[in-house]
């Protein structure tokens, strides 16, 4: 069953009685919810949601991925599709094509995503796609497993990075859900 408005405003309110100072940033995702946008698909530019992946291994480090098209250090992550039926499982099968590592080799360090991270895309000519914005879904996971194999047409590398190299909101909880 695909992931549903519902189970995203769900998420959303779990995630702002945790953290409502985040409320005015995540304002205008509800109300793409309220007027019956369909954020789960990539063609709403105004602004769709996606689902990644801080993924740390036993030493603290967290997975990056080298992004193809976006040329830079990211996540691992990427857009929904019909099959996930939810966030977090959106997240765990990006993580799985990107880098090879399969579900069964992480563990989910809860249930509701540790950081909601809305940020511009780029126009992408060769996609048909505008400049549009991603409402990133970010779940944390623990793994002894390291990359096997990446998925090339999107991920030309991968590394394990100190956790300082990320975001302060980011880094501060990441921190804290590991200690």
């Amino acid at each position: 069953m695909a992931i549903t408005a519902d189970h995203i405003r769900t998420t959303l309110t779990v995630y702002l009685d945790a953290h409502p100072e985040e409320k005015p940033d995540l304002a205008p995702v509800f109300d793409l919810l309220d007027t019956g946008s369909d954020i789960t698909s990539r063609k709403e530019f105004r602004g769709h949601a996606t689902a990644g992946a801080a993924i740390a291994d036993s030493d603290g480090r967290i997975l990056h991925i080298h992004h193809r098209v976006l040329n830079t250090w990211l996540l691992p992550g990427g857009h929904l599709e019909s099959q996930d039926a939810s966030l977090l499982e959106a997240a765990l099968r990006e993580l799985a094509e990107e880098t090879g590592i399969p579900a069964d080799a992480v563990t989910s360090v809860g249930d509701q995503p540790i950081h909601i991270d809305v940020h511009s895309i780029p126009a992408n000519d060769a996609k048909g796609e505008p400049d549009h914005r991603h409402v990133d879904f970010r779940f944390l996971f623990r793994t002894t497993a390291d990359v096997r194999q990446l998925q090339t047409d999107e991920v030309t590398a991968a590394s394990w990075r100190g956790i300082d190299t990320l975001k302060a909101t980011l880094r501060q909880r990441i921190a804290a859900a590991l200690r």
